[in-house]
């Protein structure tokens, strides 16, 4: 996986993608214990095109370039599909832009917060995030405050209520 951050960072450096952050269960793991996960969660800003819709094929034909292969809605990076998510709403915006700075192996990458991971959980609503809700509460050193704050922004405290109580 280290490889595969060198690359997410070369590509931020390069302007092929924006800013990054990585999300999902692979995220929750640097806060919880390990979590079964299938790939690389990158949520991503993405640049706009002239048309002002956003696109991954930039991004795809770079990777291509590089030797890098679709795998269905992965590409696999050093041996790591990784799925790149465009940031679509408030709250995804708000979660790649407090996302925090963190060493893997030597290499520097950017985790979301815990809180927002929760929220992210408690927005999508599936069955599994609803388990990844409650290991997070057990488990992440969450700011409780902030944690509220978040909620009460993106209308989440009922989910929240609805979930947890």
């Amino acid at each position: 996986m280290k490889q595969t951050l060198q690359v997410l960072n070369q590509l931020e450096a390069d302007g092929v993608l924006g800013r990054y952050a990585i999300g999902g269960a692979m995220g929750a793991t640097f806060f919880v214990e390990p979590l079964l996960t299938y790939d690389l969660d990158i949520f991503v800003l993405l640049p706009e095109t002239a048309s002002g819709l956003l696109t991954l094929e930039p991004l795809y034909s770079v990777l291509r370039q590089r030797g890098y292969v679709e795998e269905a809605e992965c590409v696999s990076i050093e041996g790591v599909p990784v799925q790149f998510l465009p940031v679509y709403n408030a709250l995804l915006e708000e979660a790649l832009r407090e996302a925090i700075d963190v060493p893997y192996d030597e290499v520097t990458t950017r985790v979301l917060r815990a809180e927002h991971l929760l929220a992210i959980c408690l927005q999508t609503g599936r069955a599994k995030d609803r388990d990844r809700v409650r290991l997070l509460r057990e488990e992440a050193p969450l700011d409780g405050a902030f944690l509220q704050a978040v909620l009460e922004r993106h209308q989440l405290v009922e989910k929240w209520n609805q979930w947890t109580l």
